[in-house]
């Protein structure tokens, strides 16, 4: 091994009952140096940050791992950090009623005379906090802080144990623009300091502006490694599907038909009486995509879940559905009447997790399969149809769905809803966190809604994917309509300007 490699694994080989999730997977990191893992979701990266970070310990895995050139046989998690590794999780592991500097020193707290020395504490937490340039008060509660900020805590958190070896899994998937941008500042700046990183992202954007070399997983397999500087985002996907993408965004003839879903004047109010919506119309038609932007705080998910019939008191407006109004509106009344939702967060909202995907399919159409009693054999029918269509990948309808990747999640969520026969499909965020081969198969079943005549409506924070997959845009600005365009017009740059027309503070949101 060269003498410039801080950590390697060698033939790594994780096995668990009835699956290879790691297959001879080789890699190393080098001081000063962000090298990015890319993959599908099931790809193997997550078992390969647990294999090299202890939860998976020495002794359940085939192969050997490397720090500084001396074989690391950790026992826990524990033993990883002590040899200066620290994870930066998606699923942050801070604790909410303690402070931001109680945080960053939780179970590695300074102490004087036996106890806790919280004047050093406090000072060190603000010194921290201020030699990568964060604007968050020590003595802030964590809780009351917003999930971006909380991510950039859970950083300068690892970065207080003296961590040298830095592992981000999709560290921005809650961020803002703005929060990504200092975010990559301050792993441009541990760079210069010799730390090296491990980046994890879907974010083939962030990969390339931030990495130095990319490694590719597929089917649990490392199947090359490139210099960023000298491949393109194309050869990256080619060999994360195994197959060329000529087009991200699959083309479709639009056929717009009879207007589906109609919002006028639509103004909402939320529990405390606080205007968020204000003034909003639009329409949808059959066979057609409405994507609606905005920055974040905009009222973008607040607009679907309010028609859906899950948020704020109606201040004033009118919404029809298939020609009819919708009047004390509630989501068993909406899924009846034809709209369903597929929500931003599939985990909390969208799924139960303890159960099966036979299970999950079912929950928002029972009465379609019900007489009194669940015809169980329509039920099995239906589930194992929508199950092949969707191409979920998972042993049996009967697998639990927390033990799928988001990527086949994501598409349990969808074929729920759409299994209760729905005109209008609402879409909130449908491919956060999931890979670009998932996306694109979200990205064709969207295209077969609309072929089916079917309306679409797309919230999506991405703006190649608006560009991409509508027929127009609404644009969404401080709960005002910032703009309107069709497809053929808009533009990245159109488009942001609509979504900071009301209040120019917003990007800072």
């Amino acid at each position: 091994m060269p003498n410039n490699v801080v950590l390697e694994s060698r033939s790594l080989t994780k096995r668990f009952p009835g699956v290879v999730a790691l297959r001879d997977v080789s890699f190393d990191l080098r001081p000063g140096e962000v090298h990015a893992i890319c993959g599908e979701n099931g790809a193997g990266k997550s078992t390969l940050i647990k294999t090299l970070s202890g939860i998976h310990p020495h002794g359940s895995y085939e192969g050997e791992i490397f720090v500084d050139g001396t074989e690391a046989r950790f026992a826990s998690v524990a033993d990883a950090e002590s040899a200066g590794l620290a994870v930066i999780y998606q699923e942050l592991a801070l604790v909410n009623n303690l402070t931001v500097a109680e945080n960053i020193f939780l179970g590695n707290e300074p102490t004087r005379f036996g106890l806790i020395d919280w004047d050093k504490v406090y000072t060190d937490a603000a010194n921290l906090l201020k030699r990568f340039k964060l604007d968050i008060d020590p003595a802030a509660r964590i809780g009351d802080l917003g999930t971006g900020l909380q991510q950039l805590v859970e950083i300068v958190k690892a970065l207080a144990k003296k961590s040298r070896i830095l592992i981000l899994d999709e560290p921005t998937a809650a961020l803002t623009e703005t929060e990504v941008a200092l975010l990559l500042d301050i792993l441009r700046d541990l760079r210069k300091q010799g730390l090296a990183a491990i980046y994890i992202s879907h974010k083939l954007d962030e990969v390339f502006a931030i990495s130095d070399r990319i490694t590719v997983l597929r089917d649990g397999k490392s199947i090359t490694t490139f210099k960023t500087p000298e491949t393109t985002a194309g050869e990256v996907i080619r060999n994360m599907v195994g197959r060329p993408i000529n087009d991200l965004f699959p083309k479709r003839r639009s056929t717009p038909g009879e207007t589906l879903l109609s919002v006028k004047s639509l103004s909402v109010a939320d529990k405390e009486g606080r205007t968020l919506l204000h003034d909003i119309s639009f329409e949808v038609h059959a066979g057609e995509v409405l994507g609606i932007g905005g920055l974040m705080g905009s009222g973008r998910s607040e607009t679907l879940m309010h028609i859906f019939g899950t948020w704020g008191d109606r201040l004033n407006g009118s919404i029809e559905l298939c020609g009819k109004p919708l009047l004390d509106q509630s989501p068993r009344k909406a899924i009846r009447d034809g709209l369903v939702m597929v929500t931003e967060d599939r985990k909390r909202y969208g799924l139960n997790l303890d159960k099966s995907i036979a299970f999950n399919l079912s929950l928002s159409s029972l009465d379609r399969i019900s007489h009194g009693f669940i015809d169980q054999n329509a039920e099995v029918a239906r589930n194992q149809t929508i199950f092949g269509q969707l191409r979920v990948k998972a042993p049996s309808i009967e697998t639990v769905v927390g033990t799928l990747s988001g990527g086949n999640q994501q598409k349990v969520v969808i074929g729920k809803a759409l299994l209760a026969a729905p005109r209008v499909i609402f879409l909130d965020e449908p491919t956060r966190g999931i890979d670009v081969g998932s996306k694109l198969e979200v990205y064709e079943f969207i295209n077969s809604l609309t072929n089916e005549g079917k309306a679409v409506v797309l919230v999506s924070s991405e703006m190649p994917e608006l560009l991409g997959m509508s027929d127009r845009i609404v644009m969404l600005a401080e709960g005002h309509i910032g703009g309107v365009f069709a497809s053929g017009e808009a533009t990245q740059e159109a488009l942001l300007t609509a979504a900071i027309k009301y209040h120019k503070a917003a990007v800072k949101t």
